[in-house]
């Protein structure tokens, strides 16, 4: 991979892991499942009047905007609002990696090596320390929520292994035109008209930056420039640069809202990249292995 594309990648991963603090500016004014559906009527609307949907079956479409969008990011939206900090957020989203592991194992007939499982386990060792410190900066409920949104990522990334050779921009804005309906449904129904015009009259400049930010940065901008990458290169010289997203993600938090860096979430950040690195060692080396017929 030339060295402006490795900086890209590093760029996506960057936005990534801002976007955890954005996300946590934007719950400060407005309540999760209504972000959740103004951020994906944004990003799809005008949009969709001028780009063509992806050449796919709709309910590929639509399934991808249920799990991908409206699913995993309500799920983390509502945990993070629940009380998980931004930086212990981008370490634990890193999970899907694993889920994804699971329901291709379960799905695909795809068993994961002896070395995948090792990493699996030393992960999971990390997401089990965490559990071990909740406190008023992480509770058990942000944490269930969490995991739930890293789950459903998971499944997403097994739609979108039917989809090849389209659009992936035309796939981002049309998957989160797909998300729009359940997610206006599902807010006016648990949180009501009331909190949205709440939000409304108290929105703040900061919350207007965050929610472009997380619809055009990390939506329009990530997604894009990420499957760019991956329609020119092969999914093991991409995917290790997500290791960077909960680097990004607890610095920033850290250095901009105070979230203290106890040694504990050190040594779990370790732990959660050290076995997503073996995974990635692991999904490298099952490569290179001739194919047996």
């Amino acid at each position: 991979m030339p060295i402006p594309h490795i900086f890209l990648a590093i760029l996506v991963a960057a936005i990534w892991g801002f976007n955890f603090l954005f996300v946590k500016f934007s719950l400060q004014e407005i309540s999760p499942l209504w972000l959740c559906a103004i951020r994906f009527f944004i990003a799809s609307v005008p949009a969709i009047f001028f780009i063509k949907p992806p050449t796919a079956p709709f309910r590929i479409i639509v399934l991808y905007g249920l799990f991908m969008f409206a699913l995993q990011f309500s799920l983390l939206f509502m945990g993070m609002s629940a009380g998980m900090p931004p930086g212990l957020a981008s370490l634990l989203m890193q999970v899907q990696v694993f889920f994804s592991i699971f329901f291709a194992a379960i799905v695909l007939k795809e068993i994961p090596a002896p070395l995948q499982i090792i990493g699996a386990l030393v992960s999971f060792s990390g997401i089990a320390l965490v559990g071990l410190h909740f406190d008023k900066s992480a509770t058990l409920l942000g944490f269930i929520l969490m995991m739930a949104a890293a789950a459903t990522w998971g499944l997403g990334n097994l739609i979108t292994k039917k989809l090849s050779n389209i659009n992936m921009i035309a796939l981002v804005i049309w998957g989160s035109f797909a998300a729009c309906p359940p997610m206006f449904a599902v807010a006016l129904i648990f949180e009501g008209p009331k909190t949205l015009i709440y939000s409304a009259h108290h929105f703040t400049w900061l919350g207007v930056v965050s929610v472009l930010y997380i619809v055009y940065i990390s939506t329009w901008a990530g997604y894009g420039i990420w499957n760019w990458l991956l329609s020119r290169y092969t999914v093991a010289a991409v995917v290790p640069f997500t290791l960077l997203v909960p680097i990004f993600g607890m610095f920033s938090a850290a250095l901009i809202t105070g979230e203290h860096l106890q040694s504990w979430k050190l040594i779990a950040g370790l732990l959660v990249l050290g076995g997503l690195s073996i995974n990635i060692i692991a999904a490298r080396l099952l490569t290179k292995k001739p194919k047996s017929f």
